[in-house]
C-alpha cells in the first residue's frame, strides 16, 4: 500500500532541500544520490529547468511492483509542487505587505513634511503677529505721548490765558475761566479729536478777549465826557497803551495757538493713518491665521483617518500572522506524523538509492547530450539573429517613413493620454479648491455683513462729527468777525492818535515865540506856562508822556495848574507805538537843553 504524506505538508511555506533532507533523515547532498537533490520549481507552477522527472525504472521483482513505484513518485512530486506553490504565494503576500508598508511610509513622510511646513508657517505668522503687536503697542504709546503733550499744551494755553486776563474783571470771570480751562484738559483723552479741543480753546479765548477792549473804550468815553479831573486825564493817557499791549499779546497768542492747532491736526491725521494701516494689517493677519488654523484642522483630521486605517491594517496583519502561526503549528504536528512515516520509508529509500544512482548516470549522459544540442541551438539562434538583423535593416530602409509616422502617432497618443490624466488630476484639485473657496466665500460674506453694520454705525458717527465740525466752524467764523471788528476799532484809534500827533506838532511849532517871551518880565500866564513845560531841576529829567504811576503823579500835578488855553497838551495824548516814543525822547532832549541854560528857552544866560 502507498503511504502518502499528510495534505498539510502542502500548506507549509518554502520547504527547502535541507528541510526535506532533515525530515527524511537522509545523508548530506554530497553522499546522497541525484534523486534526492531536486531543484525547486518556480512560483508559477511551471516545471523547473532542472533535470526531468525520472524515467520508468525496470521492474524489480523482488522489491515493489512497477505501478506502486510510479504512483509514489507522482504523489511525492505533486506534494512538492504544492508546497512550492504555497511558498510562492506566501512570498507574494509578504511582498504585497512590504509594498503596502512602503506606500504608507511614503504617505506618512509626505504628511509629516506638510505638517512641518504648516508648523513653520504658523510659527512665522506668530512671529509676524508678535512684531505687529509690538508695533501697535509702540504706536499706542506714541499716541499716549502725543495726547500727553497736547494736554500739556492745553494746560500751558490755559495758564497763558489766565495770566493774560485783566485784573479788574468781575468776580464771575475768574469762576468761569477755570471751567473753560478744565474742559479741554478733561477732554484730552476722550473720543473727541484734538483739533476740536484746540478750536474750543481759541473760541473761548476770543470770547473772553473782545469784552476787554469794549469795556476799556466805554471807560474812556465816560472819562472824556466827565469833567476835567485828574483821574479822567490819567485814564485817557493810560488806556491806549494798555489796549495796544493787550492786542499785541492777543495776536501773538492767536498765531501761536493756530500754529499749535495745525501741528496737532497734522499729528492726529498721521496717527489716524498709522492706526488704520495697523488695523488693516491685523485684520489681514487674523484672516491668514484663521485659514492656517482651518488647514491645520484638516491635516489633523486626515492624520486621524490615516491612523485609523493604519490601525485597521495592523489588526488585519496581526490576524493574518495569527492564522499563519496556527497553520505552522498544524504543520508541525503533521511533520511529527510525517517523521514516523518517513522512518518507515527510510529503509525503502536506501534500497532505491542504488537504482537512483544508475538512473542519474543515465541522466548525466543525457544532460551532456542536451548541452551539446543547446550549444548547437545557440549557434543556430545567433545565425538566425544575424539574419533577422539583416532583414530588419532592409525593412527599416524600406519602411522608415512608416515607422516614423507610427512612432510620432504613438508619441502623440501617449502625450494626449498623459495630458488627459494630468487634466483629470488638475480637475480634482480644482474641485477641492472650489469647495474650499465656496466655504471661504460664505465666511467672507458673513464678515462683510458684519462690516456693513459697522460701516453704518461709523457713517452715523461721521455725520454727527460733521455736524459738530460745522458748528465749530460757525463759531470760528464769529470769532474771526469779532477779530475784524477789533482791527477796525484799532485802525480808528490809530487815526485818532495820528491826529493828536499832528496837534502836538502844532503845539511844538508854537513853542518858539514862547521862548522869545521869556526874555521879557514874566507875566502870570508865562509863569504858569513855564511850570507846565519846564522840568524840575532837581530831577534833571525830561517831560515823559507815557502811561505809568510815577509819570502820572509827577506831571499830573503840573498839568492841573494849567488850563486848556495855556497848556494845549490836555487836548490829546501821545501816539502809541515807536513813533510816539521817539517824539517823547525828542521832547526830553529839548527839556534837558533848556535846563542846562541853552538860549531861547529862558534859562540862565
Amino acid at each position: 500500500m502507498s503511504h502518502g504524506p499528510s495534505p498539510r505538508l502542502a500548506e507549509s511555506p518554502q520547504l527547502s532541500k535541507g528541510s526535506l533532507l532533515t525530515i527524511l533523515g537522509s545523508p548530506s547532498p554530497e553522499r546522497m544520490g541525484p534523486a534526492d537533490s531536486l531543484p525547486p520549481t518556480p512560483p508559477s507552477g511551471t516545471p523547473s529547468p532542472g533535470p526531468p522527472p525520472s524515467l520508468p525504472l525496470p521492474p524489480a521483482p523482488t522489491l515493489l511492483a512497477d505501478g506502486d513505484w510510479e504512483s509514489r513518485e507522482e504523489l511525492r512530486l505533486r506534494e512538492l509542487e504544492e508546497a512550492r506553490a504555497r511558498a510562492a504565494q506566501m512570498e507574494k503576500t509578504m511582498r504585497w505587505w512590504s509594498d503596502c508598508t512602503a506606500n504608507w511610509r511614503e504617505k506618512w513622510s509626505k504628511v509629516r513634511a506638510e505638517r512641518n511646513r504648516a508648523r513653520e508657517e504658523v510659527r512665522q505668522l506668530r512671529q509676524r503677529l508678535d512684531a505687529l503687536t509690538k508695533e501697535l503697542a509702540g504706536a499706542r504709546r506714541e499716541r499716549q505721548e502725543a495726547q500727553g503733550e497736547c494736554e500739556a499744551r492745553g494746560r500751558e494755553l490755559a495758564r497763558l490765558r489766565g495770566a493774560g486776563g485783566p485784573t479788574d474783571r468781575t468776580p464771575e470771570g475768574p469762576e468761569t475761566e477755570p471751567e473753560r480751562e478744565q474742559e479741554p484738559v478733561r477732554d484730552v483723552g476722550s473720543e473727541r479729536p484734538q483739533g476740536s479741543q484746540e478750536l474750543e480753546l481759541v473760541e473761548s479765548l476770543l470770547k473772553s478777549r473782545p469784552e476787554e477792549p469794549e469795556g476799556c473804550w466805554e471807560a474812556r468815553s465816560v472819562g472824556a465826557g466827565a469833567p476835567r479831573s485828574s483821574s479822567g486825564r490819567q485814564e485817557r493817557s493810560r488806556l491806549p497803551w494798555e489796549d495796544a499791549a493787550t492786542l499785541e499779546e492777543d495776536t501773538s497768542k492767536l498765531t501761536a495757538l493756530r500754529l499749535r492747532l495745525d501741528e496737532s491736526q497734522k499729528v492726529l491725521l498721521k496717527e489716524r493713518e498709522d492706526k488704520m494701516a495697523l488695523s488693516r494689517n491685523i485684520e489681514k493677519l487674523e484672516g491668514e491665521l484663521s485659514q492656517w488654523k482651518i488647514k491645520y484642522e484638516e491635516l489633523s483630521k486626515t492624520k486621524q483617518e490615516m491612523l485609523k486605517q493604519l490601525s485597521i491594517l495592523k489588526e488585519a496583519h496581526q490576524d493574518e500572522l495569527g492564522r499563519m502561526s496556527e497553520d505552522l503549528e498544524d504543520e508541525l504536528g503533521a511533520r511529527s506524523s510525517m517523521d514516523r512515516k518517513m522512518a518507515e520509508l527510510r529503509g525503502e529509500m536506501e534500497r532505491l538509492q542504488a537504482e537512483n544512482a544508475a538512473e542519474w548516470g543515465r541522466r548525466e549522459r543525457l544532460e551532456t547530450e542536451k548541452l551539446g544540442l543547446e550549444r548547437e541551438n545557440k549557434k543556430l539562434r545567433a545565425q538566425l539573429g544575424d539574419l533577422e538583423e539583416a532583414l530588419a535593416r532592409r525593412r527599416r530602409q524600406t519602411a522608415s517613413a512608416l515607422d516614423c509616422d507610427l512612432r510620432a502617432s504613438q508619441a502623440a497618443l501617449f502625450e494626449k493620454n498623459k495630458e488627459l490624466a494630468d487634466l483629470k488630476h488638475v480637475h480634482g484639485k480644482l474641485k477641492k479648491q472650489f469647495q474650499e473657496k465656496v466655504a471661504e466665500l460664505a465666511h467672507a460674506n458673513r464678515r462683510v455683513e458684519q462690516h456693513e453694520a459697522e460701516v453704518k454705525k461709523l457713517r452715523l458717527r461721521v455725520e454727527e462729527l460733521k455736524k459738530e465740525l460745522a458748528q465749530a466752524e460757525d463759531e470760528l467764523d464769529e470769532a474771526h468777525n469779532q477779530a475784524r471788528k477789533l482791527q477796525r476799532s484799532l485802525d480808528e484809534q490809530t487815526e485818532q492818535s495820528e491826529n493828536l500827533q499832528v496837534q502836538l506838532e502844532h503845539v511844538q511849532s508854537r513853542w518858539a515865540p514862547a521862548a522869545a517871551l521869556r526874555k521879557r518880565p514874566p507875566s502870570p500866564a508865562a509863569e504858569t506856562g513855564q511850570r507846565c513845560f519846564q522840568p524840575r531841576e532837581a530831577s534833571r529829567s525830561g517831560f515823559v508822556l507815557q502811561a505809568g504811576p510815577r509819570g502820572e503823579d509827577r506831571e499830573g500835578s503840573d498839568l492841573d495848574t494849567l488850563g486848556p488855553e495855556s497848556c494845549p497838551l490836555q487836548a490829546g495824548t501821545a501816539r502809541p507805538g515807536n513813533q510816539g516814543r521817539g517824539n517823547h525822547q525828542s521832547l526830553r532832549s529839548k527839556r534837558r537843553g533848556e535846563s542846562l541854560g541853552e538860549p531861547g528857552w529862558g534859562g540862565p544866560s
